[in-house]
């Protein structure tokens, strides 16, 4: 396409017409509305984060980016839609932190994450929170994990997902404790929360966007951070008590492989700019979340490090998809 828009810039000069925008007139991209698809339910904090930067590559690109949320199969059915769908820039992924786990977890998909989905941009970064229902007895990480010893096999941990960075959030803290917990899996942030504010499960590790709300108004009771949180400026990284301990969640901009590279490039300007927007900074700083603009080349590569991080991780502890 790059080749067409130069032979294009060409002619147009020859023939006098060297003021109009010879790359537009070659690719107008987007003419129509673009699909952007979220493997998970709505509420959570992938979904908000998409919402407000679908908002800005809205009025950016000229044409309507429409948030479809398709939960299911550990966020598989979300991507194997986008790798189905044409390598044309009219359909979107929000990549997450799953994605990278999901590679090793499953013996067997019916596509090739790394292979099948090209990188386009980084978005952000975001704490997880590990909370508890103000029932419990426990307002430390060390109290929490002194309550778990003392009632083995009785303390209900939730995560957003069997095999999610939430989930590998709650092994870890098992490894790094000693602690043993039963691990109740939520399909998304907004059930979690759910069932963490009924007493279904004495606690969770959740994004800390999605549980906000309720540690603000004392609903749940957050006891650590993966990463310090101005919005939380009194509790203390888990790590303080469990050195090691290091989960990060992410989330990132992906289409189908074989984009053409002057779509991802535009897509990757706009997102950036966006990013960079005080206005958006400051809306996603409301929710806990560092904006990590990275080129096409720079997310790619961190997700193949994760995955690889994560790789040793399911390895040695085991788990499988539920």
């Amino acid at each position: 396409m790059r080749a067409v828009s130069r032979w294009l810039a060409v002619g147009l000069a020859c023939i006098g017409l060297s003021g109009i925008d010879a790359a537009y007139a070659a690719d107008p991209y987007p003419v129509r509305p673009i699909r952007w698809i979220v493997p998970y339910p709505p509420g959570g904090a992938t979904d908000l984060i998409t919402r407000l930067v679908g908002q800005w590559l809205s009025e950016k690109l000229g044409q309507p980016v429409v948030v479809e949320n398709r939960p299911g199969g550990g966020t598989n059915i979300g991507v194997q839609a986008v790798v189905n769908s044409p390598p044309d820039g009219y359909t979107l992924l929000l990549v997450a932190s799953t994605n990278a786990i999901n590679v090793t977890l499953y013996e067997q998909l019916p596509f090739n994450f790394l292979r099948d989905i090209a990188p386009v941009a980084g978005l952000g970064t975001l704490p997880l929170v590990l909370e508890v229902n103000p029932s419990v007895p426990a307002r430390t990480v060390a109290e929490f994990i002194g309550y778990a010893k003392a009632n083995p096999g009785k303390v209900n941990m939730g995560s957003f997902g069997a095999a999610t960075i939430s989930h590998l959030g709650i092994e870890l803290l098992q490894v790094r404790s000693g602690a043993k917990f039963v691990h109740v899996p939520y399909r998304g942030g907004a059930p979690l929360v759910t069932g963490m504010l009924g007493g279904d499960v004495q606690g969770g590790i959740d994004a800390l966007p999605s549980s906000l709300p309720h540690i603000q108004r004392g609903a749940l009771r957050a006891l650590g951070l993966t990463m310090r949180s101005a919005l939380l400026p009194d509790v203390p990284a888990i790590a303080d008590t469990l050195p090691g301990y290091e989960v990060r969640t992410w989330m990132g901009l992906g289409v189908p492989a074989g984009t053409p590279a002057d779509i991802i490039e535009k897509l990757n300007r706009e997102v950036t700019a966006g990013l960079a927007d005080p206005g958006i900074k400051a809306k996603l700083a409301q929710v806990a979340v560092t904006t990590m603009p990275l080129s096409a080349a720079a997310f790619g590569a961190m997700v193949a490090a994760e995955t690889e991080k994560w790789a040793k991780v399911i390895k040695a502890s085991g788990i499988k998809p539920e």
